[in-house]
C-alpha cells in the first residue's frame, strides 16, 4: 500500500535549502523570524537565504515600505512582497546563476501581547517564481491564531511559513494536496486559514474559489466569504462594523422569494437601526456546507455556480460549515462588534429553531441557544410562507405551531423585538419553493423560468446549471 509521507518544517525547509535553485528573502513582523529560523536550524541555509528582516518599529517599517492603513492587512503584505521581491532581482540577477528561482516570503502578524486584548491573527505570503525567469506568482493566506501563548503562536506562524514556501515550489500540481499541505504538523486548535489567494503563471489550473471551499470542507476555517463580484474575501475586513442582513438558504437556485426575503427584510431591518447607523447594512446570503460534509456531497463547483448567481444579483456570499443560527450568530457577532444582526429565515424555520433537540449538546439546552442567537444584538425576522394545506392561506409566526411548551417564550421574544413578523413582502411570489424549482430545471418542465430573476433563469440555461434539461 503507498502513501504520501507528510514531512515536518524542518524536513521541508532542508529540502528547500538543498534545492540549488531557490533562493530568496524573509521580511517578518510581529511574531519573532520564526519562518527563517526552520532554514537556519535545518542546515544549508546559505544556499537559500540571502535576506532576513524584522522592520518591527513602525516608524522604520513606513521608512521601508511606506505609510499605508493597518499594519497587519493584506496591502501591507503586498507591499512587503513586492519591495523584497524587486530589490532582490535587482541585486541579484546579475550575479547568481540564470537556473536560479527567486522568492520572498513576509508576514506582518499580531500575535498576542503581554497587554493582551487584541485579536491574535496574521497575513502571510510568498511572491516567488516556480521557474527560472518567469514572471513572479503570490500566494497569500490570512490566519487566526489560537494558541494562549504568545511563544506558541510564533512556533505556529513559524510551522506556517514554512508550508507555503514548500507548497509553492513543490506541492503545486493537486490544488487540493495543495491546500492540505499548508496545515502540515499543525492542527485547527492552534491556527485556521480563513483566506486564501493565488495568482500568476504557477496557478494558472487553480481556483482561488475552489481553494477557498476546499478550506471549509477540510476544517480549516469556520466560513469563507465572496464580495459581490464573486471573487474571494476575508470575512472580517468586510463585515467589520457593519450591520448584517442575512438570509440562510440553499440558493439551488436564488428564487424571487429569496430576492423578497432580502428586499423586504432590509427595509424592516434598517428602519430598527438609530438614525447614524441606518444605511450600514450589508446583505449576505448565507450558504452552509454541515448536513452535505456529513454526508459527503459537497461539489465545489455546484456551490461556485451558486455564487456566480448571487453575484449577477450584486449579493455577497457566506458559506459556512455552521448547522445552526446560533452558532453562526456567534461567529458574526465577534466581527460586528457593536453592530446589529439581522436574520431573514422562512416560517416554517421556526419550527428547527424552537426544536429543544436541536440543543441536546448545549450544558443550557435551548435557553442557552436561544440566548446564543438573540442576545442584545440579534433579531429573527420571519418571512410568511404558504401553508402546505391551503396554499391560498399565509402562514407568520402567529400560526406556526411550535410545542406549546415554548409559547410563552415566543411571546416573550416577539414582545420585545427579538422576532418579528416581515410586513412589507409580495404574497404572490410567496408560494415559490426552491427544491420545486430545482426539480422543474432537473426534470425539464415548463414555467420555472418565471420563479427567479431573469438573469438567474438566463445563466442556468445558458451554462446548463443544477442539471437544466430542455423544456417538456
Amino acid at each position: 500500500m503507498s502513501f504520501c509521507q507528510i514531512l515536518d518544517p524542518t524536513q521541508k525547509a532542508l529540502q528547500i535549502n538543498l534545492t540549488d535553485s531557490i533562493y530568496g528573502s524573509f521580511a517578518e513582523i510581529g511574531a519573532g523570524q520564526e519562518v527563517v529560523r526552520h532554514f537556519f536550524r535545518a542546515g544549508g541555509a546559505a544556499g537559500t537565504i540571502a535576506k532576513t528582516i524584522s522592520a518591527y518599529d513602525m516608524t522604520v517599517s513606513d521608512t521601508v515600505y511606506g505609510k499605508g492603513g493597518r499594519y497587519v492587512s493584506s496591502e501591507r503584505l503586498q507591499k512587503m512582497l513586492d519591495r523584497e521581491f524587486e530589490q532582490l532581482k535587482d541585486r541579484l540577477t546579475d550575479v547568481r546563476s540564470s537556473n536560479t528561482r527567486y522568492f520572498n516570503f513576509a508576514n506582518t502578524v499580531s500575535a498576542k501581547s503581554y497587554k493582551g486584548g487584541s485579536e491574535c491573527h496574521g497575513w502571510l505570503g510568498v511572491k516567488f517564481e516556480h521557474t527560472p525567469g518567469a514572471q513572479p506568482s503570490n500566494l497569500i493566506v490570512h490566519i487566526q491564531m489560537l494558541d494562549r501563548e504568545n511563544v506558541q503562536q510564533q512556533e505556529a506562524v513559524g510551522d506556517m511559513g514554512v508550508n507555503l514556501i514548500h507548497a509553492c515550489f513543490f506541492n503545486r500540481e493537486d490544488p487540493k494536496n495543495f491546500v492540505r499541505s499548508l496545515m502540515d504538523s499543525l492542527t485547527t486548535d492552534r491556527l485556521q486559514i480563513d483566506m486564501i489567494k493565488v495568482d500568476g503563471p504557477a496557478f494558472a489550473h487553480m481556483d482561488n474559489r475552489l481553494l477557498s471551499l476546499d478550506l471549509v470542507k477540510n476544517g480549516y476555517c469556520r466560513a469563507i466569504m465572496f464580495n459581490q463580484s464573486g471573487e474571494v474575501d476575508q470575512i472580517k475586513d468586510q463585515i467589520y462594523k457593519k450591520n448584517l442582513l442575512v438570509v440562510r438558504g440553499s440558493f439551488r437556485p436564488p428564487t424571487l422569494v429569496n430576492l423578497d426575503m432580502l428586499k423586504a427584510g432590509h427595509t424592516q431591518f434598517n428602519k430598527s437601526l438609530n438614525a447614524k447607523e441606518q444605511g450600514n447594512v450589508l446583505e449576505l446570503a448565507e450558504m452552509s456546507m454541515n448536513q452535505l460534509l456529513e454526508r459527503g456531497e459537497v461539489h465545489g463547483r455546484d456551490f461556485l455556480a451558486r455564487v456566480d448567481l448571487l453575484a449577477a444579483l450584486n449579493q455577497s456570499v457566506l458559506i459556512s460549515n455552521y448547522e445552526n443560527f446560533y452558532e453562526l450568530n456567534q461567529f458574526l457577532s465577534v466581527a460586528t462588534r457593536d453592530h446589529k444582526i439581522g436574520f431573514v429565515t422562512g416560517v416554517y424555520n421556526l419550527l428547527e429553531i424552537f426544536d429543544h433537540e436541536k440543543y441536546l449538546e448545549n450544558p443550557g439546552m435551548i435557553l442557552e441557544g436561544l440566548g446564543k442567537l438573540f442576545g442584545t444584538k440579534s433579531k429573527l425576522l420571519v418571512y410568511p410562507a404558504a401553508d402546505d394545506n391551503d396554499p391560498d392561506r399565509l402562514l407568520n409566526s402567529e400560526q406556526i405551531d411550535i410545542h406549546e411548551n415554548f409559547h410563552f417564550l415566543m411571546k416573550y421574544l416577539k414582545e420585545n423585538h427579538f422576532i418579528e413578523d416581515v410586513t412589507d413582502y409580495d404574497p404572490s411570489i410567496s408560494g415559490i419553493w426552491s427544491r420545486v424549482v430545482l426539480d422543474m430545471i432537473q426534470t425539464g418542465k415548463k414555467g420555472w423560468e418565471s420563479m427567479v430573476p431573469k438573469v438567474v433563469a438566463q445563466k442556468v440555461v445558458e451554462k446548463s446549471l443544477f442539471g437544466h434539461k430542455e423544456k417538456k
